[in-house]
């Protein structure tokens, strides 16, 4: 432990002249030096670098817990969270209580959990329908997809209590809220002391992936895990206009205890990123800073032990929430609280930062969904499927903390010491992947044969627009081949993965009734490309949901490729030239199989599908 009683009692005063200040509805006696002491105190203490002592005026958010409607989060020291049951008895009985409130499930977890959603607007909504009418934006928040990232669940529930039974129901007068605690439910389950030893509290925190050990932050594209899907289905339904996915980061010590980030303006979504780089971060770090928070961008060291070599700023691709939200046209939010700061700080801090987002979104939601609008009709003729790094022209003046290297006795080689101290390094680099590497041409759409269900119904999921074919059609169109596949060595969230070297051709092909098009001219035609070119990052060609094409099935028997290639060659004297030419590649020559192989590749006998691309690209 390093917060000491003297510490604590240094502390007091300065809570003390804060709670004398608020609202008598709201008033909260000052907490005890022993809470004081408890809520910084962590079984990982002791391994965890140092800290300084902090106060800020967000603390007047908090409850003591004999107050009626102190959360779970407040009645037990500020250091604790309430487990999956208590934590929606809780919130049922605020439900029950207020007509702002109604609680709907977006359908169960592998476990057979209901992942909950709290709908929160000033006429009581209780559908996606009702809630749209009433003509407001409408914010989505999420908690706990990393259930042991869990401080958005007990900022939320504080925020909902001020909000139905505090002085904060105006702010829904111009906005709507949706809520969802714990989206990881089944994971949240799994608690334990000892699951994130980098993370100072609560003192029970959840796992970080599924009861089915998939990372539910790597898997918003593909959408194979049961509560992504759910949640997929939830945003296509209730058409948030911002959504916010909070975790706690993971890495170096600084000093910024709440960090965000979004989309790049190199993205798919730059009218989203004007918005919310000119509109919404300058409100929020401006609240947080006036409550006594350090915000700052996220915090990704090129080199967690120099610090001088830069930061990364980082273009997400649509496995994680906020490359998801930037080819939808979603604009996301990734908030990223400093595991090393103590929870009640954390916890304060996402309060300060959701409230804040209520009352931009409200104030700036014609603005908003502009800028929405923008950017899901924009339909670039190119799209950037990959992206190198660069260096920026302008650095960064980062808030960090002060270290010192040694060599450590147990592992032989140098360790970073934290020491604790502020320390502000001075326009350090920063390192961005925002350079287009790949880049393709907008198809008018694309075409899927119909046996490929899984695609389909993957591409459904993500509300991709899209149509069948009643009748036998006729399509020129272009079509990739694969060469030089190289498959993942290991397991990758339950697939292994694939890129491969690609080449183009035209061709003319006979559709089936069932074919699905896709025309990319829709809201979700930057997503649908993504998803379907097979060089994007995470399409579902780089998550094996094509891998069977590499499958060869039939074969042929060398007796038979004899007498098959030497009929060849006396019926066409172009195919014996470019032989010959094939001979002059002493590999080639000295390779008996090989040269079996280059005559069976030539024959009509040869799979025609193996290593093409099934899915069809229109380009007229």
């Amino acid at each position: 432990m390093y917060r000491t009683l003297l510490a604590s009692l240094w502390v007091s005063p300065l809570l003390l002249c804060t709670t004398l200040s608020i609202a008598a509805e709201n008033a909260i006696q000052p907490p005890t030096n022993t809470i004081i002491e408890q809520e910084n105190t962590f079984i990982n203490d002791s391994i965890l670098p140092p800290i300084q002592p902090w106060a800020g005026a967000s603390e007047a958010l908090l409850l003591n817990a004999e107050q009626p409607w102190a959360t779970p989060f407040e009645q037990q020291g500020y250091q604790s969270t309430p487990n999956y049951n208590d934590t929606m008895a809780w919130l049922d009985k605020l439900v029950e209580s207020s007509d702002l409130l109604h609680k709907v499930s977006l359908g169960k977890s592998p476990q057979g959990r209901d992942i909950w959603m709290i709908v929160a607007s000033s006429d009581g909504a209780q559908t996606a329908k009702t809630l749209s009418d009433n003509g407001k934006a409408t914010v989505l928040v999420q908690a706990g997809i990393h259930s042991g990232e869990i401080d958005g669940k007990d900022a939320g529930m504080m925020l909902l209590r001020d909000i139905s039974h505090g002085n904060k129901r105006a702010l829904l007068e111009n906005v709507n809220f949706l809520f969802v605690p714990i989206l990881s439910v089944d994971a949240h389950e799994r608690s334990s002391e000892y699951n994130r030893v980098n993370q100072r509290g609560p003192i029970n925190m959840g796992w970080r992936t599924t009861a089915n050990n998939l990372n539910l932050n790597r898997d918003y594209a593909k959408a194979d895990a049961l509560e992504m899907q759910h949640l997929i289905r939830a945003i296509n339904v209730w058409q948030p206009d911002l959504y916010i996915d909070v975790h706690v980061t993971d890495g170096i010590d600084y000093q910024y205890d709440v960090t965000f980030g979004y989309n790049v303006k190199q993205g798919y979504s730059p009218s989203s990123f004007n918005w919310l780089e000119t509109v919404y971060r300058p409100a929020i770090e401006a609240a947080l800073t006036e409550q006594g928070h350090i915000p700052g961008p996220l915090v990704f060291a090129l080199d967690n032990a120099d610090m001088a070599k830069g930061i990364s700023l980082w273009n997400p691709s649509p496995r994680f929430s906020n490359g998801y939200g930037d080819a939808r046209h979603l604009p996301t939010i990734l908030i990223e609280n400093h595991s090393l700061k103590p929870y009640k700080q954390r916890v304060l801090g996402t309060y300060v930062m959701l409230e804040q987002t209520l009352k931009t979104v409200a104030q700036n939601s014609t603005k908003l969904k502009s800028a929405i609008y923008a950017d899901k009709y924009r339909n670039s003729s190119q799209l950037a499927l990959t992206w190198q790094t660069e260096v920026l022209p302008q650095g960064f003046d980062f808030k960090g903390i002060d270290y010192r290297i040694e060599t450590s006795l147990i592992s032989g080689t140098d360790v970073v010491r934290w020491t604790g101290e502020p320390k502000l390094y001075v326009n350090i680099p920063v390192v961005a992947n925002t350079k287009a590497d790949i880049i393709v041409s907008r198809p008018v759409a694309y075409y899927i044969p119909p046996q490929w269900t899984t695609v389909i119904e993957r591409l459904s999921l993500h509300g991709i627009r899209m149509t069948r074919l009643e009748k036998s059609t006729h399509i020129a169109a272009q079509q990739y081949q694969f060469s030089d596949p190289s498959f993942s060595s290991a397991d990758y969230e339950g697939h292994q993965t694939v890129t491969a070297t690609t080449s183009t051709s035209k061709v003319n092909a006979q559709l089936p009734p069932g074919t699905v098009r896709i025309a990319t001219d829709q809201p979700l035609g930057d997503l649908a490309m993504l998803l379907l070119e097979p060089q994007a990052e995470d399409s579902l060609f780089y998550w094996g949901f094509f891998n069977t094409i590499f499958t060869q099935t039939e074969y042929i028997e060398d007796y038979a490729v004899e007498p098959l290639a030497a009929k060849m060659l006396a019926e066409n004297p172009e195919l014996q030239a470019e032989f010959t030419h094939a001979l002059k590649d002493p590999a080639f020559a000295k390779n008996s199989k090989a040269r079996l192989r280059w005559f069976y590749q030539r024959s009509p006998y040869y799979d025609k599908q193996f290593l093409v691309y099934p899915v069809l690209r229109a380009m007229k």
